[in-house]
């Protein structure tokens, strides 16, 4: 490019160095913006940088000065600060869903938002005890797929798969086809769901979203309208335990008082405790009664008990009595 050209861009230059390369506790002085604005090509006066400098600030550049020890100028706010990027890149980090490579992406988009001073602080590794990164790369273009489905309001069709034990892709229904309309998607337990109305079976059912490949939105209109008109997206995914589905009820638990914080933790601080005696509670909650939910109840036995509906009780003592007949014949 030639010097004429470069010359025009000094303001843009003066601005990628300002936003990449000061912050509070690495300033600029004038003569150090000349000199970088030369390694660009560009020529620079003193003046001029002053006369840059305040056109920059009118722009809305919050371009500060300092004097002191530590003199220059330095960009004083950004669009994000440094505590907010923090939050940012280990939410990003320790996300199950967000594959290793596409987190490494987004993890060094978001360090050109702060300065290369600051990004070295954004170089962090977040570990989470028992989250491991899902293997399918598609995930990330999949969300925005479905997003621009919900938007439209269109159906989509899709493949739908699971991994073998030699982690290759097995299609489920021969790689046939779903076709459904979607109404949600729900982030649970690290993963993420699309909820939708299965047109097949015309009830609503959810799909990770991890195993869905080759999502293709078609240019049919949502079905599943009248019978679901009143569909709660967050009711759906309070009911179902790690996204398990089975038969939905309401139960009734009785719990010890200490555990109030458990229950409430886990279906929301709207149920009601009934006061059971001094030391116990009794909630009735609506849910899809399943193996995880189950999981869920035995890790706190003895302080959560099931006590209704009576076919639910006789279900858990059912999968109690299979598990025990498997490990006394083993």
């Amino acid at each position: 490019m030639a010097r004429s050209a470069n010359q025009k861009l000094k303001l843009l230059y003066l601005y990628r160095i300002l936003m990449e390369q000061t912050d509070e506790e690495h300033p600029l002085t004038v003569p150090e913006l000349i000199d970088k604005l030369s390694q660009y090509g560009v020529h620079a006066e003193r003046k001029s940088i002053y006369d840059d400098l305040d056109a920059l600030s009118r722009f809305g550049l919050e371009v500060q000065c300092r004097k002191g020890r530590s003199p220059g100028w330095f960009v004083g706010a950004r669009e994000f600060e440094l505590p907010e990027l923090k939050l940012l890149v280990d939410a990003v980090q320790s996300s199950r869903f967000i594959t290793r490579k596409k987190s490494g992406a987004l993890i060094r988009k978001l360090e050109r938002l702060a300065s290369v001073h600051q990004a070295r602080q954004l170089q962090r590794q977040v570990f989470v005890s028992g989250r491991i990164k899902v293997m399918n790369e598609s995930i990330y273009y999949n969300v925005d797929k479905l997003h621009s489905a919900l938007a439209a309001q269109r159906a989509i069709t899709f493949q739908y798969f699971d991994y073998d034990m030699y982690r290759n892709k097995v299609f489920r229904r021969g790689g046939g086809r779903y076709a459904v309309s979607p109404y949600g998607l729900i982030w649970n337990n690290d993963n993420y769901y699309l909820v939708a109305y299965d047109h097949a079976n015309r009830e609503m059912r959810h799909y990770r979203v991890d195993k869905m490949a080759e999502i293709a939105i078609t240019c049919l209109p949502r079905e599943g309208a009248e019978e679901y008109a009143a569909f709660d997206l967050a009711a759906y995914g309070q009911k179902h335990f790690g996204m398990y589905s089975g038969e939905e009820m309401t139960v009734t638990l009785r719990a010890k008082s200490s555990m109030a914080g458990v229950v409430l933790d886990r279906f929301g601080q709207d149920v009601i405790l009934i006061p059971d005696g001094p030391d116990f509670f009794t909630v009735s909650i609506p849910l899809v009664l399943s193996t995880q939910f189950f999981g869920w109840l035995f890790a706190l036995e003895p302080d959560v008990n099931l006590v209704a509906p009576p076919r639910a009780v006789e279900a858990y003592r059912d999968k109690l009595r299979l598990v025990e007949g498997e490990y006394r014949q083993s």
